[in-house]
């Protein structure tokens, strides 16, 4: 009796009970039943297993303490972590609910999240799958059952509700997936309903040996007879499955030494059908008339129990028997479901297929190549590597969005190793640092069956159409398909288009009308009355606390505090924000704006920059998060007023708006290369005025889902003395991240340029120099690349040279290249041919590199950014370019005072310089030295988190050339497929 409050719920849960009165009376049968019925008489020698653990309730609590411990253990190793239970029902029948609270206590005492979502018995068939599908995708939800009966008005198919639960949720094991495993034998690969699961666990529970026993089940539902008939078959039992209208049903029950009775009819099964010995499940639940009990009804099984208990060895008691174990086994399978969904979750566990390369000799164009290859849809690639569905958004089969919401999930595992692929200095010859960053993800997947990402910038559209072509690296180590890849992808690129411009037209909307308004006609049209009520908005509060004015009502403004509210003042000549387009446009390069007779004369002159190059590319290739990212972008300085203070964004009140347009472009792009390793396109900002890296959060989720033992291959812009020096200074120093291996492309031909070789006209062959072997030549331009595994080596981090093997190359100028790099530093050097044989080509490179990762790292950052500006570009300028010092030119030194004062001057350096000479003049190839750097002007990207000192005269908006690349590119009408692009 001091228990009934505790127990009534783990004995009510398989049957209606309309009164209180009979639910006590019921629990006097619970508490005083034996969990079976062991008999002091003779059985036959094999019968003679008895349980000692007492009541039923105390084997069902056993199993619930069990389940509990191992959700403890699962919040443990994931914090934050609980299975997740969701249970819909329709309508509201009162056993439902009893049923359902049962179900509900049960799970709050194990540590299981159980949801009870409920709908009207109004609600339609469409209605009951909609919900059914959002409860599928909810990844905090692991197990998921459907109340039956659906107590419902309308034309619902019972059948397709069951069968609309996610096969891999449904722990009732009613789903037509889950029966089919089981009818198969496939136990271990599919959930099995909670009844016969019980059952199950009951007759192991007596000891019994039931391979090679005679088991009958009565009933063929499948919810119960069907799946127990199973069950006992795939343990080896001879099974009879009858039914009412079996015949000689008392001779087929006197064979049985299992017996499970789930007919639905009271004690239909007599105490003298029963074999001596036999054991009896009856999971039966059938209501009598009996004038003893106050509701007029009593409770009884399909066994007539009172004759039964004196032949079986072991008999479940009606009620309290069966219905305590499905509960417990109801919860054991949204434990198992959380498990599985913990272990798939698991970073490192990829099972992952590669694709097999159709080498081909002499290898064909690159877009011969990809299309070549045909791409696995894009779901099931996010699947294998370790993403949720609800985590990728796709964009047709082969592209697809990654939510941040992996970052979350995949929190407190630990990163995969972390590899910076750089090169020489440029030249127009080209390195292959893309080719080599695809080629070595593919060696280290494909070939050594390692976890890898590769992470790589977006292209911008103007040099696709312009002259250089794609950037998707090239022959048999390429990201796929390439023509996704070099156009809109997911439209990133044209969402910053528009964000930027936003800022412009912003900029100069509010300069038109601070000169053509008064104050008070500009407050009265910045806060207008709406209902009669003025109020600000949340920006223009944030604008206020930065004015230094604590208020919040707009009545309560002074004359003065509203002139400080309303105007920016922003003087024209100090305007660094230009608009953009993502197109090579010479005559964007100045322009003059506001020329429209509307605009009253108000014209100033203006420029465009290439996409690339706006902030806004910088500050989502370096946030870490949309809440960082909306601070980031509220930061942007696009002016000085004319006292000299910084106007932002978020001045502007634009800030939320330009959120809203990255919302999308924030989340990184998921592709895949030539043999099927993934690769993560996200962000390309410019290599010289930005800093030439792709994405932080992209190399972030790729860590994780890379695991502990595995790589993320990424790489920086232009040479090692630009973007990989920016990659350091800049992008570790934001994301945190600290890499294990430098890969330093370096070609033979390119090294013969930096070597004095002649200059290379395009169109034109290459001289002879560069086709023939010249190791005096290449010996003497091998001092860059020395220099560039130096300025690697200054960050502590070790060096693996990666020799990008052309046709045209010897192997005594291969292994000169390979004997001076490992002489300047490099940790190893290796040659490698990935461009025409994909991963096989870079195997060598793969096994360099992971035996790089396993030194002791010494990373270390160049400068503190605390020192004074003209101080960290000097550093820069001595230590990486090999400049004798720097010079600052008037206007610079005044930028340098300008920001300092703005309190930028703690931010890291961002150098714009040429990336075709370690110097400022890009006819200087080798290593230059002797040479004082020229510091022309200073410019902040505050949002991005830099300044930008440039060294000559950068160009932001290239050109189209004579002959540009899409005299060449076409769409096919009757095929589609988008030709010459390369």
């Amino acid at each position: 009796p001091a228990k009934k409050k505790d127990l009534l719920p783990e004995c009510l849960n398989c049957f209606f009970q309309p009164s209180r009165q009979q639910k006590l009376e019921t629990l006097e049968i619970a508490t005083t039943q034996p969990l079976w019925n062991p008999r002091e008489k003779q059985l036959p020698e094999n019968w003679k297993t008895q349980l000692p653990h007492g009541t039923l309730i105390q084997a069902t609590r056993q199993i619930r303490e069990r389940l509990k411990t191992q959700v403890a253990q699962m919040k443990e190793k994931v914090p934050g972590f609980r299975p997740g239970l969701a249970i819909l029902q329709v309508g509201d029948r009162d056993d439902s609910n009893i049923y359902i609270s049962m179900k509900l206590k049960a799970a709050a005492e194990i540590g299981i999240s159980a949801n009870h979502v409920k709908l009207p018995n109004t609600a339609t068939e469409a209605e009951v799958l909609r919900c059914i599908t959002t409860l599928n995708e909810d990844p905090a939800i692991h197990g998921f059952i459907v109340q039956l009966p659906l107590d419902t008005d309308k034309p619902i198919s019972t059948e397709k509700v069951t069968n609309a639960v996610a096969p891999e949720k449904d722990v009732d094991g009613l789903t037509s997936v889950n029966a089919g495993k089981l009818s198969r034998g496939d136990l271990g690969d599919c959930f099995i309903p909670c009844t016969p699961k019980g059952c199950m666990e009951l007759i192991r529970q007596t000891g019994i040996q039931i391979a090679g026993k005679k088991a009958v089940v009565i009933g063929r539902s499948k919810i119960v007879g069907a799946p127990m008939h199973d069950l006992l078959l795939w343990s080896h039992a001879t099974v009879t499955t009858c039914h009412t209208k079996t015949a000689a049903l008392a001779e087929e029950v006197s064979k049985a030494d299992i017996l499970v009775v789930a007919a639905g009819k009271p004690e239909m099964v007599k105490g003298e059908w029963i074999k001596p010995g036999a054991i009896v499940i009856d999971c039966g639940i059938n209501h009598i008339p009996d004038n003893t009990k106050p509701s007029g009804k009593t409770v009884v099984g399909d066994v007539a129990y009172s004759a039964a208990k004196e032949r079986a060895s072991y008999i479940t008691p009606v009620p309290g028997g069966v219905g305590p174990m499905t509960v417990a086994m109801l919860m054991q399978s949204t434990v198992e479901s959380a498990q599985r969904f913990l272990e798939q979750s698991q970073p490192g566990k990829w099972n992952i297929q590669y694709n097999k390369l159709s080498l081909r000799t002499p290898v064909p164009s690159d877009i011969e190549v990809s299309r070549a290859c045909v791409p696995k849809r894009i779901g099931h690639l996010a699947r294998e590597v370790g993403l949720l569905p609800e985590e990728v958004e796709p964009y047709g089969q082969t592209k697809a969005k990654v939510l941040l919401s992996t970052l979350k999930r995949l929190k407190d595992q630990p990163d995969g190793k972390y590899v910076v692929v750089t090169g020489i200095t440029p030249t127009p010859l080209g390195e292959g640092k893309s080719t080599t960053t695809i080629g070595l993800a593919q060696a280290l997947g494909a070939c050594l069956n390692l976890n890898v990402f590769a992470c790589v910038r977006q292209p911008s559209q103007g040099p696709t159409f312009g002259i250089k072509g794609g950037a998707a690296g090239g022959g048999y180590s390429q990201v796929i398909p390439m023509e996704e890849f070099n156009l809109h992808l997911t439209g990133d690129i044209h969402a910053i288009t528009a964000a930027n411009n936003l800022v412009a037209a912003a900029i100069d909307a509010r300069m038109f009308h601070e000169l053509t308004q008064s104050d008070q006609a500009l407050y009265n049209r910045l806060v207008p009355l709406i209902n009669g009520v003025r109020k600000f908005s949340d920006i223009q509060l944030r604008r206020l606390q930065r004015l230094g004015i604590e208020k919040t009502d707009p009545g309560t403004l002074t004359d003065e505090e509203r002139n400080k509210f309303v105007r920016l003042d922003i003087d024209p000549d100090t305007i660094t924000w230009q608009r953009v387009i993502d197109t090579n446009d010479r005559f964007l390069r100045k322009i003059t704006i506001g020329q429209s007779p509307t605009e009253k004369g108000f014209t100033r002159t203006a420029q465009f920059d290439i996409t690339v190059a706006s902030e806004i590319m910088a500050v989502l290739a370096l946030t870490d998060g949309l809440e960082d990212m909306r601070r980031r972008l509220g930061k942007m300085v696009v002016a000085s007023s004319k006292k000299g203070e910084p106007v932002t964004t978020d001045d502007l009140g634009v800030t939320g708006a330009l959120a809203v347009l990255m919302k999308d472009a924030v989340k990184p792009n998921l592709m895949q290369t030539l043999e099927g390793t993934p690769v993560f396109v996200h962000a390309g900002p410019f290599a010289n005025i930005a800093h030439g890296n792709s994405s932080v959060l992209a190399d972030k989720i790729a860590l994780k889902l890379v695991g502990q033992e595995g790589f993320v291959v990424t790489e920086a812009g232009f040479g090692a003395d630009i973007g990989m020096e920016k990659f350091f200074n800049i992008k570790c120093r934001y994301s945190g991240l600290r890499p294990h291996v430098v890969v330093l492309v370096a070609t033979v031909r390119a090294l013969k340029m930096h070597g004095g070789g002649p200059t290379v006209t395009a169109g034109v062959p290459l001289p002879k120099e560069y086709t023939e072997e010249n190791l005096q030549l290449l010996a003497k331009g091998c001092s860059n690349l020395g220099k560039q595994i130096q300025n690697a080596r200054t960050f502590g981090t070790p060096v693996v040279v990666a020799v990008n093997a052309f046709k045209s190359d010897t192997e005594a100028e291969l292994q000169l290249v390979i004997q001076l790099a490992k002489e300047a530093g490099a940790f190893e050097a290796v040659k490698c041919t990935h461009w025409a044989e994909g991963g096989k080509g870079a195997v060598a490179l793969a096994q360099a590199v992971q035996r790089a990762s396993r030194e002791p790292s010494n990373f270390k950052f160049l400068y503190d950014v605390q020192l004074p500006v003209v101080e960290k570009i000097r550093i820069i300028a001595q230590q990486i370019y090999g400049a004798d010092d720097i010079e600052l030119s008037p206007e610079a030194e005044q930028k340098v005072v300008v920001y300092t004062k703005q309190g930028f001057g703690n931010l890291p350096i961002c150098m714009a310089k040429t990336h075709l000479s370690l110097s400022h003049d890009p006819e200087k190839k080798g290593v230059p030295t002797g040479f004082i750097l020229p510091i022309r002007d200073i410019r902040a990207s505050v949002g991005a988190g830099f300044l930008y000192p440039l060294v000559g005269t950068m160009s932001t908006m290239p050109g189209l050339p004579t002959r540009p690349c899409f005299y060449d590119i076409d769409l096919d009408p009757v095929s589609e497929q988008v030709n010459g692009l390369f």
